[in-house]
């Protein structure tokens, strides 16, 4: 029995610490840009990557099509990267009418990596791509998830940049939001060195959005251009209750759409492609 014991013991720490090594690698939702090139390359689509400093932090971002055309901002959900959206910046019928950036948020991709921050400072951190990438053309915020409520920052952050926003599955609502009190026992703790990859920054990030949320509040009668929502019926993760109250919320936009998509899920940015890019069609 003793040296079953032993052996089970064994065997339990070379689990974990195969386990730790593992976490450090895997998960990581992002490529090197060499990479992406050569995927955009085989789709004869020319992928720019270019990574700027603001306060001593880093932010990454990938554009796609011509430098004349309207701007999207694409923000991702948590976790993720700017890939997310890879499929938007290829397409052809998107690429005739915009020029394409999406953007690695803080903590994700290769924007400091596995290092999260609040809203506001990632609002900070990513709004002076706005003005460096300005070309006297409409430009336009769509965010997925997470990336709802930074969009919503966003357009706060810098009144009158944005012609219209796209709000996808977005987390807004303070009350849709679970308490989830075993996060913070997770990144608090060596359990952290346990959690695989970007979920470990997701893991902190979704921590403080219960409290961003709140802070979130004022920001909605900020906005003043037209805002579209496109959630699916059937999501479980960020419920569809969370559009009735960004149309509640949204008191100063010129005009706030809807698109709710029978029998869909979260994942609709790759699922529900079709639907989504005809709504990005219509901004401009």
């Amino acid at each position: 029995m003793k040296g079953f014991k032993k052996k089970m013991l064994l065997l339990s720490g070379v689990f974990l610490l195969s386990w730790l090594l593992f976490a450090q690698s895997c998960m990581s939702f992002r490529k090197t840009d060499a990479e992406e090139k050569i995927a955009f390359e085989k789709d004869h689509v020319d992928l720019h990557t270019a990574t700027f400093e603001q306060q001593g932090r880093h932010i990454h971002f990938a554009m796609t099509g011509d430098d004349s055309l309207p701007t999207i901002f694409f923000i991702h959900g948590s976790p993720g990267s700017w890939e997310a959206f890879a499929d938007y910046m290829k397409d052809s019928a998107l690429l005739k009418k915009f020029r394409m950036v999406s953007v690695d948020r803080p903590g994700f991709g290769y924007s400091d990596y596995g290092q999260p921050q609040h809203l506001d400072v990632q609002s900070y951190l990513i709004s002076p791509l706005f003005y460096r990438l300005a070309n006297h053309k409409p430009m336009y915020l769509v965010g997925h998830s997470m990336g709802g409520p930074m969009v919503i920052k966003l357009a706060a952050d810098n009144p009158g940049k944005f012609s219209g926003l796209v709000v996808i599955s977005g987390s807004i609502d303070p009350a849709e939001e679970e308490p989830e009190i075993w996060r913070p026992v997770l990144y608090k703790t060596p359990l952290n060195f346990f959690v695989p990859g970007a979920m470990r920054p997701s893991n902190e990030e979704l921590w403080y959005l219960k409290k961003d949320l709140v802070s979130l509040e004022k920001d909605f009668s900020k906005i003043t251009c037209p805002v579209y929502f496109i959630h699916g019926q059937m999501d479980t993760w960020v419920p569809p209750g969370n559009v009735a109250y960004g149309k509640k919320m949204l008191v100063h936009a010129s005009k706030v759409e809807e698109t709710l998509i029978p029998g869909a899920n979260h994942f609709i940015p790759w699922s529900r492609f079709t639907e989504i890019r005809s709504v990005l069609l219509k901004l401009y």
